[in-house]
């Protein structure tokens, strides 16, 4: 296949690049070029063109391909702009949606039939926790109604591994290998959910591969797992000799501590719903998915040599979890 993908510098856009590669793909790159611009650098069979998506897609010439894989689509205006241009000179438009989508607070079980979020200012630019989940369901409407039956939707939970940004996985990783005592949120059988991104990269490539089309929820694992066992095998992963010490999960909001950013991962259980994402059909459509353990172990490979000059951007700090377990053990 000929691709061309909308970004594919950073993490997942990056992985997809790298997966279509390893496949025997060819890619186009269109980006602005301004981060990780050297990333395939004399790769072969890596063409890049430098744009913007907001106005600039004139860059992109008359140029056709097999497949475009939007990974960097927030705005539906920005999105749609894309969509039409590339109407008539690519056989499937893959666009990298969320699990966000759906309107709160979602059920157990989610499904990709299941009701979406609204904005109640469909016309706001603004990405905030609030607009996030709603503006991608404007997208996706975008590139349906530009793409037709060309339309192909991957709404992805967690996505986790090397290169993250977020750092909402790799905070568990370095925090086992640190070992003592772990502050763990919540309760062990609490639901989570989360994908490896090397994992989500290279089924994307084989979904386009196959000519699919349609929508897919996108997380994992194949088996439902609760927060203990997801810690647990970070501790596993890393050889880390910690102790876990469960925190009640009113106390943890009593204290502020900011779920899934300060504690990656977890959420109150008023909102368990969307860690409980329904991925049959994805699972039904190839989604193949590595042990987690391997995930930990290489995220920290990635993450550990980094730290020094790019502290980690999610998680609690050695002091503030102090601080908690010493209120806690107080209480």
């Amino acid at each position: 296949m000929r691709l061309l993908i909308l970004g594919g510098t950073v993490f997942l856009g990056k992985h997809i690049a790298e997966a279509a590669l390893a496949a025997g793909h060819t890619v186009t790159l269109f980006n602005r070029g301004r981060t990780n611009a050297d990333t395939f650098a004399g790769r072969a069979g890596v063409e890049t063109i430098h744009g913007d998506r907001d106005g600039g897609l004139a860059a992109l010439g008359t140029g056709t391909w097999d497949a475009v894989v939007d990974t960097s689509g927030y705005l539906p205006r920005v999105v749609g702009q894309s969509a039409h241009a590339l109407a008539g000179r690519v056989e499937r438009y893959l666009f990298i949606s969320t699990i966000s989508v759906y309107a709160d607070p979602p059920p157990a079980g989610v499904h990709e039939d299941s009701p979406l979020a609204s904005l109640a200012d469909p016309s706001v630019e603004l990405v905030n926790g609030e607009t996030y989940g709603g503006l991608k369901v404007l997208c996706e409407a975008a590139v349906r109604a530009a793409q037709g039956a060309r339309a192909l939707i991957v709404r992805p939970g967690l996505i986790v591994g090397p290169d993250d940004p977020t750092d909402r996985f790799s905070y568990w990783p370095l925090r086992a290998a640190r070992g003592g005592r772990i502050l763990a949120p919540g309760r062990p059988d609490a639901p989570t959910q989360l994908i490896d991104v090397r994992d989500l990269a290279a089924w994307t490539i084989r979904l386009l591969a196959a000519g699919r089309t349609g929508v897919f929820n996108a997380t994992g694992p194949a088996a439902p797992i609760g927060l203990g066992e997801l810690l647990e095998t970070c501790l596993r992963a890393v050889g880390g000799d910690g102790e876990l010490v469960w925190l009640d999960e009113a106390f943890l909001l009593e204290q502020g501590v900011v779920p899934f950013t300060e504690l990656p991962c977890w959420v109150p259980s008023a909102g368990e719903g969307l860690l409980r994402t329904a991925i049959d059909r994805a699972l039904a459509a190839d989604l193949q998915l590595r042990p987690l353990e391997e995930t930990a172990r290489d995220t920290l490979a990635w993450r550990q040599p980094l730290v020094a000059a790019r502290p980690l951007r999610a998680g609690l700090d050695a002091e503030r979890e102090a601080a908690l377990l010493a209120g806690a053990d107080a209480g």
